[in-house]
């Protein structure tokens, strides 16, 4: 048979039957895991798969379909909507057409499903008519229903790794009913690494590149099909990330950016600027990150961070991609390896708790503006004292803060860095106004 004879693309043909045609996902369908265990004796409970693109989600569905004995039904959430989850529960409790009044249903992308859609569902999981089976590349802890979440079980699954890949891959080669095995194709190792590692593991994007690859190369004069990497990386062009700016990846991306700054770890830092960068992330809201962490986690110890930060997203609006990714790298540099301190950070948190929860007192009157003629003769500023009229600029017997706040402290440097010689001096100045 011809590949042009072949309608259905490779990553559809080659979607795994069985269980023993599954390949990867060991920790939620190995031999012996609750999710083998439960296709193996059809005693599939409601159920809820969450991973990234080309994981096997729909394939675990597939393989329900054809092991299980209850009636199966498929919904994809985009197009689907409350009338036919109706139909799905009426067709289910029609006893003609399916004895057990049984069934499980399987809803692709099911993050996509409005609140009325999910409610409309909920009864008919709770008393057992219907077996879900959610489908979503978003975390269902955000995007689904709580209730069908507590009667659900959440399988996470993981990128493929690329051992996972080459086995798929070599599959296909080799499959001649479903695959490539009718053709005599050379698939070159370093090729095969090279689909492997670019696939970002993704199942279904390598399939494509493969079958891509076959289609546009033309047979040698062996009337072989050579498979070199520089068709691979025609075919692919860029090798897929694992993770969309939109998506919850996103958010763990520039978790572990923010994180590997704050933990002093250069490279750990370019690792996660470069990820986002790649996908596509937009360069201000990177650089809008390194400044507040140039002032969170670096602060006082190194003032000059956020001037680096601050200036380096100024520059970004003025220049844009690729080169501002230069900027990007030198000031989330700078933050990864400055001295750090959060004492600003967690002195203000702490001041702000105090004015939420507290009785603070009023602004002391020798603190106040006398604004206007007379306002002095209340004691509007009475009493105030010029501290560039003293010694050092300081005045030692001045209270600033309260009477009911007085000698409270929000503000702890941390010996680190520039801050050091802050603390040093602070500590001077308090004994010296605790003895005044």
């Amino acid at each position: 048979m011809s590949m042009s004879m072949k309608k259905e693309p490779l990553a559809y043909r080659m979607s795994p039957r069985t269980l023993d045609e599954y390949v990867g996902q060991e920790h939620i369908i190995g031999p012996g895991k609750l999710l083998n265990r439960m296709i193996q004796a059809d005693r599939i409970s409601s159920i809820i798969l969450f991973g990234p693109p080309g994981t096997g989600k729909t394939s675990i569905a597939r393989i329900i379909a054809n092991t299980t004995k209850a009636a199966f039904f498929k919904l994809n959430a985009v197009t689907a909507g409350v009338k036919d989850i109706k139909q799905v529960v009426e067709d289910t409790q029609n006893t003609f057409l399916n004895p057990s009044g049984k069934s499980v249903l399987f809803i692709d992308e099911i993050h996509r499903f409005n609140k009325a859609q999910q409610d409309a569902l909920l009864p008919h999981v709770e008393d057992g008519t219907v077996v879900l089976i959610g489908a979503t590349t978003e975390n269902p802890f955000f995007e689904v229903n709580k209730a069908l979440i507590s009667r659900s079980t959440v399988f996470m699954l993981k990128p493929l790794e690329p051992r996972h890949i080459r086995k798929i891959i070599t599959m296909a080669i080799e499959d001649k009913e479903r695959g490539l095995g009718n053709f005599r194709i050379d698939m070159r190792e370093e090729a095969l690494e090279l689909l492997a590692d670019m696939s970002g593991g993704d199942a279904r994007i390598a399939l494509n590149a493969l079958e891509l690859a076959v289609l546009t190369t033309d047979m040698n004069e062996e009337g072989r099909y050579d498979i070199t990497p520089e068709v691979i990386m025609d075919c692919i062009q860029k090798r897929a990330v694992r993770f969309d700016k939109s998506s919850e990846q996103h958010y763990d991306n520039i978790s572990a950016f923010i994180k590997s700054m704050r933990g002093s770890d250069p490279d750990a830092t370019l690792f996660y600027l470069a990820r986002a960068l790649y996908a596509g992330e937009e360069p201000e809201f990177l650089a809008r990150r390194i400044m507040i962490c140039a002032s969170e986690d670096v602060g006082m110890a190194n003032p000059h961070a956020l001037t680096v930060a601050v200036a380096a997203a100024q520059a970004v609006q003025m220049i844009g991609m690729p080169e501002a990714r230069i900027l990007l790298s030198h000031a989330a540099v700078m933050v990864a390896t400055s001295p750090k301190s959060n004492s600003a950070y967690a002195g203000i948190g702490q001041a702000l708790h105090d004015v939420e929860t507290k009785y603070t007192g009023e602004v002391p009157m020798h603190l106040r503006n006398a604004a206007a003629k007379g306002m002095e003769k209340l004691g509007y500023g009475v009493g105030y004292k010029y501290a560039h009229d003293y010694a050092g600029n300081i005045v030692d017997d001045m209270e600033y803060l309260p009477e009911e706040m007085k000698g409270t402290l929000y503000y702890h440097p941390s010996g680190n860095g520039y801050e050091a010689k802050i603390k040093e001096w602070l500590e001077r100045r308090r004994n010296k106004k605790s003895n005044a």
